[in-house]
């Protein structure tokens, strides 16, 4: 998985995705005929009951022109308590409507002596490729999606990425990881990005400016950086919100070494989540005790978020598909190298 392109220098999981990270799964469901270029993308932070028992989560938003779900519960508690559902921008109040019931046959109570559930929706505008007007994401897609989660999936355009431009390139799901030794024991780092983002004229592979190569390879025309990135990341270090949302924030030095510089239209929004703990709804204890690492520590995870984000980004472009939609033509990564 990844790329071939020999991203950076941390020690890499075993599939070098961000299922890596032991519980995590990925799942897509694909919507693709003429002008249909979109579908959705799932993410299980564990296989568990994600209401009953919460993780640790963060979300930063490094630029918040965007349409997202949940992030203001995250930011207040900082847990997360359902899946994560990335997709299109006109299909987020499908999705979470979708991920709400999902949530609500497991859990009866919720609605009731529970409380109500933060579902956690992320978008990008897949419009350049995809007739997003006509709606064709459907709840049922959304659990298709859910029901599909695996620790091997595709990366490209696929899901959520399939109509997805980014670079003035084909985009879509992209993902990767890294290892960190810290007291003797192994954790992981895991990145899925959805990429929508970004002008082919700041593109850089490995820190080479390779944008205005390709753009005249493909005869393409310059656009500002906008459009979206989405970047989910996950861990099992024992973080603890705080320090989560510190590694979050380092997502944005990988998009930056890509190329990207958060333009005006550009909705760029990470969302973070630690395996490390899981926290019960409801307790009847009113401690409850929790693990977090020395700050100093951070120092070993912070440049591996970085690479991880930045590979996950190529890999996007290198596993997407040239794709045909709307009248315009998006080249893969691959075919042009």
């Amino acid at each position: 998985m990844g790329t071939d392109l020999n991203i950076g220098f941390g020690k890499k999981g075993q599939r070098n995705l961000i299922t890596d990270v032991p519980g995590v799964t990925v799942g897509h469901c694909t919507l693709k005929s003429e002008n249909v270029n979109t579908g959705v993308t799932a993410i299980l932070p564990h296989s568990g009951n994600m209401f009953t028992e919460k993780l640790l989560g963060a979300v930063h938003v490094i630029n918040g022109y965007g349409k997202s779900v949940g992030l203001m519960q995250v930011e207040e508690l900082g847990t997360i308590e359902t899946p994560i559902i990335l997709t299109n921008t006109l299909s987020v109040g499908t999705a979470s409507t979708a991920l709400i019931k999902y949530m609500m046959k497991d859990n009866p109570h919720i609605g009731g002596k529970d409380g109500t559930v933060n579902p956690l929706v992320f978008e990008c505008n897949d419009g350049r490729l995809n007739d997003i007007r006509g709606l064709h994401v459907k709840e049922q897609h959304v659990q298709n999606a859910l029901e599909s989660t695996d620790v091997i999936f595709e990366e490209g355009a696929v899901g959520a990425g399939t109509g997805m431009s980014c670079f003035g390139l084909k985009g879509g799901i992209g993902s990767s990881s890294r290892l960190v030794s810290l007291d003797g024991t192994e954790y992981t780092i895991g990145v899925l990005v959805l990429t929508n983002f970004g002008s082919i004229d700041y593109l850089r592979i490995n820190g080479e400016l390779v944008g205005k190569k390709l753009k005249e390879a493909i005869n393409a025309k310059s656009e500002p950086d906008k459009g979206s990135v989405i970047v989910v990341l996950a861990t099992d270090a024992p973080v603890n919100e705080r320090q989560l949302k510190r590694l979050c924030r380092r997502c944005g030095a990988g998009l930056a070494r890509v190329g990207s510089y958060f333009g005006n239209g550009s909705g760029d929004v990470v969302v973070g989540f630690t395996t490390a703990q899981k926290l019960p709804h409801n307790s009847k204890k009113q401690v409850l005790e929790s693990k977090r690492l020395f700050e100093n520590a951070l120092d070993k995870l912070f440049p591996l978020v970085a690479e991880a984000t930045e590979e996950a980004v190529l890999s996007s472009l290198y596993q997407a598909e040239t794709t045909t939609g709307m009248g315009k033509t998006r080249y893969g990564l691959k075919e042009i190298l």
